[in-house]
């Protein structure tokens, strides 16, 4: 067995103590846990460098994750099922989503210092309905912060030497400095092998997918602004000028000690097999049913897990019964690779490349047909987990997200593994809205032109699990995929949604020939043994749709909660950067907008608003909340919410009321 220590660090009670219906009051469990897993092992073939790694007596090598465990206090209240949380740059975000709790923390993937989620219950949903809590720390690069969790991760090591390799790291300013880690955003950085580096490259383009400009090696220099002046430093790049807010600068270097990387992934998968079995070791009962979720960062990592197959552990045993990635778009991520930074999703590697759907699909830009599911079918159908994959619309905002269900080359729609389930969450942004909107920055710094998106899309995600549980454990299937289809006519390109937008008066929209696309990728011949070379050259472009839109400028496909189909506002999954943030011409990314109608046709003829005000939409708040009820209804009759919520949605559409008509 891979895990030979758990080292219980605390026990203390969940959320003071407080019961949860017949389940009762839950414990939390805060661990070390100690990996050694064979590097010959043909389940671990396909973690890069795992063989470079240094070994124990047993020829293992070993590496410890940090964990917390949620269980009911009671022996044999819970369901018997355990939900594994793939933290999110080290923080858990399970119960958080599930319970619905909002921390204050802006919505995208940054990191921030602040206590544990789990020190909250929300409205205790997942505790009500039974579920344990595995958070997992497995990455490498997570800053040391008592509120995260992370992963220490051995060195591969050639004749007993630190590596030295090519890396390169994204700069996206949103504000002018000289001075920047080389990391992604606070994360540990990879060091520069040497500061003198003849040959390193600091490369700038203005958007997206622009130009790359080179800048001299002589403007730039590995150190770092102090009180007593610059100095030289191997963790930071200096640029004389200063980073220009809005434009987007890669530097390419050789960097020095490469951590096996791939081990995160090792983690994710012996945890559940470890906590799945009962033991003397194991503080859970052990479980029947093994589920995992990942939002973001980590549900691209489940998508990795599955395109390498990784779901049967060491023992045999099968790691997850199913998965449930939420907001990871088509795209994979770096989870595996030689100098592989986690937690970097937007520069080209190895996390843009072909497969993105399930089913093979022939890619029209090489020779190669291929699917994310191939090798876990290779590996017989027990290894095959439900899947429901689950996304807003800010994922297809950023060109990847019709990838996971439309063709490479954008001529039809394909069809989706049996094991899977695909819902794309109308009109939605990449987390969950709330009130009252903001105009907090994003996860890279910069800051959104209009007040975020509002439509809380949690609901859905608690009915996803709920119908991914009966799908495993009772065979019930869930309802039918909803996403955007080429078949209907509602997935469409971005430039004909951006045209139609003229019903929104004073909406400035981005230029549709500055907004992200996934190209083909070429990382040098080293690539297939996880070894890249930078900058990477990028080609062709795959296809990037999105749905249309109705009368009121709303998504058309998709799974459309009440605030879609019972409307007080123009929901879009998109929003510009401020002018202050640099490049206004550009979305924030995974960030959207709420534009709420006029109160009276008069109001809104004089802005010239041609959307129906909210006077002509609805005869009183009762006739709105009345129709809301309705919509809630039927989404519980489809099986898309739970019945239990559709209370929930009432009460949000009340609250989205009083903020149409008075507090606005």
């Amino acid at each position: 067995m891979p895990v030979v220590n758990f080292q219980i660090i605390s026990r203390r009670r969940f959320a003071e103590g407080a019961s949860f219906g017949e389940v009762g009051a839950y414990e939390q469990v805060d661990a070390r846990v100690t990996f050694a897993v064979d590097p010959d092992h043909e389940v671990n073939a396909a973690i890069v460098d795992l063989e470079l790694a240094p070994r124990d007596a047993d020829g293992c090598v070993r590496f410890t994750s940090e964990l917390s465990l949620l269980v009911p206090a009671k022996a044999g209240a819970g369901n018997g099922r355990l939900l594994v949380d793939v933290v999110n740059r080290g923080r858990p975000r399970a119960v958080q989503a599930f319970n619905r709790i909002f921390d204050g923390d802006p919505p995208g993937d940054s990191v921030l210092s602040s206590t544990l989620l789990t020190s909250q219950a929300g409205d205790g949903f997942l505790m009500r309905h039974g579920y344990s809590v595995a958070s997992i720390g497995w990455q490498w690069d997570v800053p040391a912060d008592p509120a995260l969790l992370h992963l220490e991760a051995p060195h591969a090591l050639i004749d007993g030497r630190a590596i030295r390799g090519q890396t390169a790291i994204e700069i996206r300013p949103h504000r002018p400095e000289r001075t920047r880690l080389l990391a992604n955003r606070v994360h540990v950085p990879y060091p520069a092998a040497d500061l003198e580096q003849a040959d390193a490259r600091l490369l700038v383009r203005d958007w997206e997918d622009g130009p790359d400009t080179e800048l001299p090696r002589s403007a730039w220099r590995f150190a770092r602004e102090t009180e007593g002046g610059v100095q030289p430093s191997g963790e930071h790049v200096f640029l004389e000028s200063g980073f220009v807010p809005g434009k987007i600068y890669q530097l390419v270097y050789e960097a020095e000690g490469a951590p096996v990387v791939g081990c995160g992934l090792l983690a994710l998968r012996e945890i559940a097999s470890f906590l799945r079995a009962p033991s003397a070791a194991n503080p859970a009962e052990g479980f029947e049913r093994v589920y995992g979720y990942g939002i973001s960062q980590t549900g691209r990592m489940l998508r990795h897990f599955m395109y390498l197959g990784l779901n049967v552990a060491e023992d045999g045993s099968v790691a997850y019964d199913g998965l449930l990635p939420h907001v990871a778009g088509g795209r994979r991520g770096e989870f595996n690779h030689r100098f592989a930074q986690p937690s970097q999703q937007s520069l080209p590697g190895f996390g843009h490349l072909f497969p993105f759907s399930d089913e093979p699909s022939a890619d029209p830009y090489s020779e190669r047909t291929e699917g994310l599911l191939d090798r876990l079918r290779a590996t017989g159908p027990a290894a095959m987990p439900k899947v429901i994959y689950t996304n807003s619309g800010a994922e297809y905002w950023r060109g990847d997200g019709s990838l996971v269900h439309i063709d490479p080359a954008g001529d039809e729609d394909v069809e989706l593994a049996p094991e899977t389930r695909v819902y794309s969450f109308a009109g939605t942004q990449h987390q969950p809205g709330t009130l009252p909107p903001d105009t907090v920055a994003g996860g890279d710094g910069a800051r959104p032109r209009y007040p975020r998106n509002t439509v809380d899309y949690r609901p859905l995600l608690r009915a996803a699990l709920v119908n991914l549980d009966a799908w495993v454990s009772e065979g019930a299937e869930p309802p039918p995929s909803r996403h955007p289809r080429l078949g209907d006519g509602t997935a469409v390109t971005r430039a004909d949604v951006l045209a139609s937008l003229w019903s929104v008066p004073g909406l400035e929209r981005p230029d549709p020939e500055r907004l992200w696309v996934v190209r083909t990728t070429d990382l040098g011949p080293e690539a297939a043994e996880g070894i890249g070379r930078y900058p990477v050259e990028e080609g062709e472009a795959y296809p990037a749709l999105v749905s249309a839109l109705d009368g009121s400028g709303n998504e058309r496909a998709g799974l459309r909660l009440p605030d879609l189909t019972v409307p007080l506002a123009t929901h879009l999954p998109w929003n510009v950067r401020d002018p202050e943030s640099g490049a206004p011409e550009q979305i924030v990314p995974m960030i959207g907008s709420s534009h709420y109608f006029g109160l009276t046709r008069l109001g809104r003829e004089a802005e010239g608003d041609p959307r129906p005000s909210l006077e002509e939409r609805y005869a009183s708040r009762a006739d709105y909340l009345a129709q809301v009820e309705a919509a809630a209804h039927a989404l519980a009759a489809d099986r898309y919410v739970l019945e239990e919520d559709v209370a929930t949605l009432v009460a949000d559409a009340a609250e989205r009321w009083e903020w149409a008509t008075r507090e606005r």
